[in-house]
């Protein structure tokens, strides 16, 4: 394996069972299907962009540690938004004893709450929509289409936000992917607040919805992508929480499979998913590994893991253990 670092050599002698076990076996067998030269997609819920995770993510991404990431557009765009508001953030450690009125002070003051970490509007949103919105009008003028995530690249490459920057640009989960040109799906990109102001726009006449890529554009596109690079190796399906983010991109295989009825199509090769969800309820994303052998995504014999814990333990760890941190 990689170099054992202080995080890893503490994790080898402490995590030694349970979901702590669990933990190091999964990540034992991610390292596995890299040395084997399988490639992974890690798939991003929740808000683990404002998590900062980008601190170890774009080392993962720099190293060669992820070839496909799928996310939500809010983990799209909170990561670029840390970025270049950091400072403005503010945090409430005390959220659990808010009451309605000081929920309302906190609106009225432009600060969004995710849990106990306030996004400014202004320096957040307001920052970033003058830039975004002049490459989507570019792009129409030019009758030019693109996905989401890369309106965002664009951005991230012209240089326009460095003036903002905030955190050491290291730490940027998107810059580091802008920079590799890395794969993102991005499925439902339209409930984030940039694809809310995109609507915007669109509702006021001044742009049109088809200078975004679609989510069946992002699907077929992903159908191209595994179809190419499964030919002569496996893929790995590593996802952080649930939803969308991870029920969209494992669907590829049993579309192609069963959908399209290309019968060689090979199953993901590994899967690990960090959960905090509840099976019993019914939850797709939450449902255990051996649930997916039924719906054609996964094989009898693919590596399957189910860390039961809070990703914004977990993943850092998980990927530590990668770097050999």
């Amino acid at each position: 394996m990689n170099k054992q670092g202080p995080v890893t050599q503490f994790m080898l002698k402490h995590y030694k069972h349970f979901n702590a076990a669990t933990l190091v076996d999964a990540s034992a067998a991610y390292e596995k299907q890299l040395t084997k030269g399988n490639k992974m997609m890690i798939t991003l819920a929740g808000a683990m962009s404002t998590a900062e995770l980008g601190i170890s993510l774009a080392e993962m991404i720099r190293r060669d540690k992820v070839q496909i990431i799928t996310c939500t557009g809010a983990n799209l765009e909170e990561d670029i938004m840390n970025l270049v508001a950091h400072s403005h953030y503010r945090r409430v450690p005390e959220y659990r004893d808010l009451s309605p009125q000081q929920e309302w002070d906190l609106m009225e003051k432009g600060l969004n709450r995710v849990t106990d970490t306030c996004i400014p509007e202004e320096e957040a949103f307001r920052r970033l929509q003058s830039h975004i919105h002049k490459i989507w009008k570019d792009a129409e003028d030019k009758g030019e289409r693109y996905f989401p995530h890369e309106y965002m690249y664009k951005m991230l490459l012209s240089g326009v936000l460095e003036q903002y920057y905030e955190i050491d640009p290291k730490n940027s989960w998107m810059l580091a992917a802008a920079e590799k040109n890395l794969p993102i799906v991005v499925p439902g990109w339209e409930d984030s607040t940039m694809g809310n102001i995109f609507a915007s726009y669109c509702i006021k006449g001044e742009l049109k919805p088809s200078t975004m890529k679609s989510g069946i554009e992002y699907m077929t596109w992903l159908a191209d992508w595994y179809t190419k690079n499964s030919k002569n190796a496996g893929i790995g399906f590593f996802q952080i929480g649930g939803g969308i983010a991870g029920d969209f991109p494992i669907c590829v295989v049993p579309m192609l499979y069963q959908d399209l009825e290309r019968t060689d199509t090979p199953f993901w090769s590994y899967f690990c998913q960090i959960s905090d969800s509840t099976t019993s309820y019914g939850s797709y994303s939450g449902a255990v590994p051996n649930e997916k052998i039924t719906w054609g995504k996964l094989g009898i014999d693919t590596p399957k893991f189910i860390i039961e814990s809070d990703a914004t333990i977990v993943a850092p760890l998980v990927f530590a253990y990668l770097l050999g941190w």
